[in-house]
């Protein structure tokens, strides 16, 4: 396989709006959990209870698609400089481990949203007991 120093380069947009929607859901999950911690103080039910603890897993779960998502990015770069340097089989194993990197923290992200739909369902069957 032939790769140039700008094959690399390639995925630096993509992991850079990964990273950015990464970000924006930490960001929604903070103010959520902000706003848990503040209704936690007057009512603790058990609905409330099991809600904190699927976010306390999201976030962990965001955490680790940020950071393999970052260690992707790093990759990326250390690929560009072996291949700047002239170790072509170097830079194409580091370029490779960067996509599975990449590949995990995609993998990381589809667990995120299976576990954000459970985070609904428990407002959902919450909802539907006011009935």
């Amino acid at each position: 396989m032939e790769i140039t120093l700008t094959t690399p380069s390639l995925l630096f947009p993509a992991i850079s709006l990964l990273m950015l929607a990464y970000t924006n859901r930490f960001l929604t999950l903070a103010t959520i959990i902000r706003g848990l911690h503040d209704r936690y103080q007057t009512q603790q039910d058990e609905n409330l209870v099991r809600q904190i603890a699927n976010l306390r897993y999201r976030v962990y779960l965001i955490r680790n698609m940020q950071i393999a998502g970052v260690l992707s990015l790093l990759f990326c770069v250390v690929s560009m400089f072996s291949l700047f340097a002239g170790w072509i089989m170097v830079g194409q194993w580091v370029f490779g481990i960067a996509l599975l990197l990449m590949m995990v923290s995609m993998g990381i992200s589809l667990r995120e949203l299976q576990v954000s739909v459970g985070a609904l369902d428990l407002l959902l069957n919450e909802m539907g007991k006011g009935k």
